[in-house]
């Protein structure tokens, strides 16, 4: 069951309209801003300064991590001991559910893996040009569903770079992607199937379908091989996607074109276009400091193209971007003040470097863990905690962690299993510090403190 059909209430309708106002162009923002309703993109309270929440991290600041992420164990805590309005209790609730698929949302970037098989000699099939698609050219799609093994089905591309929202049939957020979209039958067991032109080129990769009723009502959608063929290049190079990042808060004016006059988010978008004198392309509404466009982009530039190629709306921008790595430099062609205006940008990723992001499992830490025992936790009166029972040479070592350490905290994140710890070093290498601060005891009973870099060379 998705977030969504979990929620219910009053607060179910207002936060799906926040869920796709985020996904449409709200990204970039770390949790404390969602918490209190951040002024500059409105995700509550929409800018008025009326938000009856934004005061909420006065009340409770053990919310935030040190790294700004929304501590959800400590809302539970706080939602299961504190006296509290039932208002306040509604809200606090539903951003578990927000936070959740927020980031359900940026992890669904690319549904893509890579395999090897080993042998010689297996026939391939010629990979085109997703770019040159054109709606209405036709197209092919191959699969097995409904364990219909080798099914071809026929249709035409009906739109390129589609985002679609809130949720596919699977009730999986997917709406950041950028798709192209056939009325070619896609169903159940498509998945990873080819998508051909009438070349017999590899044009995308089936992903999904758009579904009420979970079968194939028209609307078949495929990873276009522009994002593919990148995305496979980075996880046979370096284990994983380099993603990388323009480095603003953002909204895709084309909002703006629905019919909803009543909707207050797309009122006001209308509005903002008019006043910047552009109907489509992706407005600027905050460059984040240390990020790829500092110093280059300002607040209430329109991007119109990158690379020469038009940017309508926030799929396009996406799917530009998915084809580059940390390092590379774009073109962005923009609009200020009403005149057009073209920079270059270096891409960074989310640590704000150019560096290349190595695939780095537990394995770099180069130590065993497991939770403490029950006779040890009574022992040492502790209600939790993660054993180190074996150290090699790696990160651990290298600070200083001996066999029989008892970690209690991570980046001050207690630490009760190693999926816990597994978690903690992922965000952490998300971070610019790259570092985990590990706080905890011996059996003896003596208390230390160390520093884990998590950076590779």
């Amino acid at each position: 069951m998705s977030w969504m059909e979990r929620m219910t209430g009053d607060f179910a309708g207002t936060y799906r309209k926040r869920l796709e106002n985020y996904q449409k162009g709200f990204g970039g923002l770390n949790d404390a801003q969602i918490v209190t309703g951040h002024k500059k993109t409105g995700l509550f309270g929409w800018g008025k300064g009326k938000d009856v929440y934004s005061g909420i991290l006065d009340v409770y600041p053990e919310l935030i991590k040190a790294n700004g992420e929304l501590d959800t164990e400590m809302l539970q805590v706080i939602l299961d001991t504190r006296k509290m309005s039932d208002e306040t209790r509604n809200y606090l609730e539903n951003l578990i559910d927000l936070k959740d698929a927020m980031d359900e949302a940026e992890q669904a970037l690319e549904d893509l893996a890579l395999i090897k098989i080993e042998g010689d000699d297996f026939p391939t099939i010629p990979v085109g040009n997703s770019d040159a698609l054109k709606v209405g050219e036709w197209v092919l799609a191959v699969g097995n569903p409904f364990n219909l093994n080798s099914t071809v089905t026929a249709g035409i591309v009906s739109a390129k770079a589609r985002s679609i929202g809130g949720g596919a049939a699977n009730g999986q957020a997917a709406n950041i992607q950028s798709f192209i979209q056939t009325d070619a039958a896609i169903n159940s067991g498509n998945s990873g199937g080819a998508l051909v032109n009438a070349k017999g080129e590899l044009v995308g990769i089936n992903a999904m379908l758009y579904s009420p009723t979970g079968a194939y009502s028209g609307y078949g959608f495929a990873i276009p091989t522009s994002i593919m063929t990148k995305v496979i290049a980075d996880l046979k190079q370096y284990g994983t996607v380099q993603r990388a990042l323009l480095g603003v808060v953002c909204t895709d004016l084309n909002m703006g074109l629905a019919v909803d006059e009543e909707n207050k988010v797309i009122k006001e978008i209308k509005e903002k276009a008019k006043e910047l004198g552009i109907k489509e392309g992706i407005w600027v509404r905050e460059v984040t400091e240390g990020g790829s466009s500092a110093g280059i982009l300002k607040e209430n530039d329109v991007i119109i193209a990158i690379d020469g190629r038009k940017i309508h709306r926030f799929a396009d921008l996406q799917e530009e971007l998915a084809k580059h790595r940390p390092g590379d430099k774009i073109n962005v062609t923009v609009l200020r003040e009403k005149k057009e205006k073209t920079v270059e940008i270096t891409l960074k990723n989310e640590q704000g470097t150019t560096k290349v992001v190595k695939d780095a499992g537990m394995e770099i830490l180069g130590a065993a863990f497991k939770p403490v025992s029950s006779e040890l936790k009574k022992q040492l009166n502790l209600g939790y905690g993660l054993e180190v029972t074996g150290v090699t040479n790696g990160k651990m070592a290298d600070a200083g962690i001996r066999k029989g350490f008892i970690i209690l905290k991570a980046n001050g994140q207690p630490m009760r299993t190693v999926e816990d710890l597994e978690k903690a070093m992922k965000e952490a290498r998300k971070s610019p510090e790259q570092g985990l601060f590990i706080t905890g005891m011996f059996p003896s009973g003596k208390r230390a403190m160390y520093a884990v870099d998590l950076t590779q060379e």
